[in-house]
């Protein structure tokens, strides 16, 4: 039994929260939040969930063995190096950090420590992304050309407005369509040059709009777009299609069947067939935390290392380099 405290009691922490009481080798033991109140409402997930004061205060806890970072981009850094200088286990939300020399230091910390550390690229536990990735794996597409994937939404809007700022989010690209990025390298391995276009650095408080399209090309020779929009009135909504030489996959979550194998007709002239996956319907964010713990118990490396989340940074730093200069980023 891991026990988790929570530094942030935002959105995503009460997820987190709901993910780890869901558990059987898990327990919340605590959360910290500037607003306290916040904190308060997620302490009341469980009786005798503890409330902190302070960081100081968790991070000196003997009874806490693993750190839940839910807080904004720019305030991981620090709190991953303090949890690790604390000996605690960390687990960090995505993207990583803010910058490349963040994410590196944060990496050395738990390194230099000797703790696990994971950065929760959620979509790795999403029953479709999953199954697409062991799809292309099992080279049930052949050799992939062409991958094109949307991830869509209304602009985040918080009482400090920090994702309209673009030194502190990044905009759609860090904060969201990284997600992506996370997923296309899972799939293809390395990219070899990126190039974006979008509208992140005209962003501010009194236009809450972002939208941008990333192309990314891997050293592989598949070619990926990736659609990402703060600038939705409809809500949420995310979809892929992954074009190979013996067939096609589509993921839209906004149809009846969502997830599509086609199949090309083979040589001997069958016909190609449409093959529904139903993948199950369990919440990601406790596999990823589920994955998490068992690591540390056996004492194996997390499938997002820090190094594999620094891959996903520097391809949305790509992505910004390229909408800001008009050029393609080579790496």
């Amino acid at each position: 039994m891991a026990n988790i405290a929570l530094i942030g009691a935002g959105s995503i922490a009460k997820f987190h929260a709901s993910a780890i009481e869901s558990l059987s080798t898990a327990k919340l033991v605590g959360v910290f939040d500037i607003n306290r109140q916040a904190a308060e409402s997620i302490a009341k997930i469980k009786k005798g969930v503890k409330v902190y004061s302070s960081i100081d205060e968790l991070s000196k806890d003997k009874n806490v063995e693993v750190v839940d970072i839910c807080l904004p981009t720019t305030l991981h850094h620090d709190n991953v190096i303090n949890a690790a200088n604390a000996g605690k286990h960390v687990f960090c939300e995505k993207p990583i950090a803010r910058t490349l020399k963040q994410a590196e230091e944060m990496v050395a910390a738990c390194k230099k420590n000797g703790i696990k550390f994971m950065v929760g690229h959620v979509l790795r536990f999403f029953p479709e992304y999953k199954r697409a990735k062991d799809l292309i794996s099992a080279g049930k597409l052949g050799k992939v050309g062409m991958a094109r994937l949307s991830r869509l939404n209304t602009f985040p809007l918080t009482s400090s407005s920090w994702y309209t700022d673009i030194e502190n989010s990044g905009g759609v690209v860090l904060d969201m369509s990284i997600h992506d990025f996370d997923f296309l390298h899972w799939c293809f391995g390395m990219p070899e040059r990126v190039y974006a276009q979008g509208l992140t650095y005209r962003i501010n408080k009194n236009t809450p709009l972002d939208y941008a399209l990333v192309s990314i090309r891997f050293k592989n020779g598949t070619i990926a777009h990736v659609e990402g929009s703060w600038a939705e009135t409809s809500g949420f909504s995310a979809k892929f299609e992954i074009a190979g030489e013996k067939g096609i996959l589509d993921f839209d979550m906004k149809k009846n069947q969502p997830f599509l194998l086609s199949l090309r007709g083979d040589s001997t002239g069958n016909a190609g067939v449409n093959v529904p996956e139903s993948p199950l319907k369990l919440s990601p964010y406790a596999m990823e935390i589920k994955h998490f713990i068992e690591c540390i118990d056996n004492d194996k490396e997390p499938m997002i290392t820090g190094d594999e989340a620094i891959l996903s940074l520097k391809i949305a730093l790509a992505a910004l380099e390229s909408i800001k200069s008009g050029e393609v980023v080579k790496f």
